[in-house]
């Protein structure tokens, strides 16, 4: 690709050394305008002074979006109806957050009239493909510069150098090696690279961020209720929050109580095995609560499907299909089996635990008439299952019957 091709250039921006290396190395390899996005998506930085750096760094178009209230109503919480888990473990905090800040990239792109977008996503990582199939899913036509990719800067001391080069204000932690790389939002933070590579070591407390040791938890439970409606999270001990606002006091109550905690070995989508840390308080005492308000109002069927389908959807959310068509149609699936999962959920959370001990709904398909051990009043009769029995079993007695145990020839 010609560098003249490209004269208006989105940069998906958060003013650290990566991306403001970038940023000065665009100008110069492209001698293209440059325009910086930074998302808010709630990770806990202050954002101005990426502004500023842009500005010093000539910029005139800067957009600093909050997007928090999007990112956990429309990405967050529809991905939380499906009980997404990847690989059974990682609740997909960086994975969820790369559509939205593709899709405010090219929103972006199209008001300011730009021929180009450019992320500081690497060569090994999951992060380009995700942004990189979003943008195309969103803008076909799109050029897409990733630096990663083409430049000669292979290393922390060469990006140093470029930046001191350059006049880049390189800050003092930046000029060691730093023990390991994090990416952090509103729903996790994840730490990975340097002194996590190595599986079989522990991971040092200076890693976690989020949370407190679930040793160091109080010993006394903290006990909440959470509300649901149409398979949302609207409110806390009976207080209606916001998304966004909910999720925070979620991650409050989950740092206080050391939950949320994940070491896992993953299988990235570029083919190689990679370690992380996850801290996800707020979403895992989210996902034991919306899997007990589910519990009682959906159809036993309906769940099963639901749960085989999870895996799938969790995967394409993971490997950056979230504009996907399939994706969307297991999402119409899904938000369909939520029209009735609304109630409340009664938790415990105690020493990195999360326990339901209570739920209820209007839509409950709960009948203690039915399920009680005591007399029914003919509300179930229990010679019905007889019949029920010995049809299920009927394909392992004629096989039984013709010599075959277990259904092995």
């Amino acid at each position: 690709m010609a560098a003249k091709s490209v004269k208006k250039v989105v940069l998906a921006y958060s003013g650290g050394l990566d991306t403001s290396v970038i940023l000065k190395w665009l100008q110069q390899t492209y001698g293209c305008e440059v325009v910086t996005f930074t998302a808010d998506l709630g990770q806990g930085e202050e954002l101005e002074p990426a502004r500023r750096k842009a500005e010093m760094a000539g910029v005139k178009q800067i957009f600093v979006d909050d997007l928090r209230e999007t990112f956990v109503k429309d990405f967050v919480f529809p991905m939380f109806r499906a009980n997404a888990l990847y690989e059974g473990q990682y609740l997909l905090g960086t994975s969820i957050a790369r559509p939205l800040i593709a899709q405010r990239q090219i929103e972006i792109a199209e008001e300011v009239g730009a021929d180009a977008v450019a992320h500081g996503a690497t060569g090994k990582g999951n992060d380009q493909v995700r942004f990189e199939v979003a943008y195309y899913a969103l803008k076909p036509d799109v050029t897409v510069i990733a630096p990663w990719r083409e430049w000669d800067l292979t290393s922390r001391t060469r990006l140093i150098e470029f930046a001191e080069k350059n006049q880049i204000p390189v800050t003092k932690d930046k000029r060691g090696e730093a023990p390991f790389s994090v990416d952090a939002n509103l729903l996790h933070s994840s730490s990975e690279g340097k002194i996590l590579e190595d599986p079989a070591i522990e991971a040092d407390e200076i890693v976690y961020q989020r949370t407190i040791r679930p040793e160091d938890a109080p010993d006394v439970a903290t006990t909440i209720t959470m509300d649901f409606h149409n398979g949302d999270a609207v409110a806390i001990n009976g207080v209606a929050l916001s998304p966004a606002t909910l999720l925070t006091q979620l991650n409050a109550l989950g740092k206080a109580n050391g939950i949320g905690r994940l070491d896992l070995v993953e299988n990235r989508f570029v083919g190689m095995k990679s370690r992380g840390i996850y801290e996800t308080p707020g979403g895992t005492i989210l996902l034991a609560a919306h899997r007990g308000i589910e519990s009682i109002t959906l159809d036993r069927e309906a769940a099963h499907l639901k749960d085989s389908l999870m895996p799938r959807y969790a995967e394409l959310i993971y490997n950056g299909f979230w504009f996907s068509p399939e994706r969307r149609m297991l999402q119409a699936l899904i938000d369909t089996s939520q029209a009735s999962v609304s109630g409340r959920v009664t938790l415990k959370l105690y020493k990195g635990n999360v326990t339901v001990i209570g739920r209820e709904s209007p839509n409950s398909l709960y009948s203690m008439k039915v399920v009680t051990f005591e007399d029914d009043q003919g509300a179930y009769n229990q010679v019905d299952a007889q019949g029920f029995i010995k049809l299920q079993a009927l394909r392992l007695r004629l096989g039984a019957a013709a010599g075959r145990k277990g259904g092995t020839p």
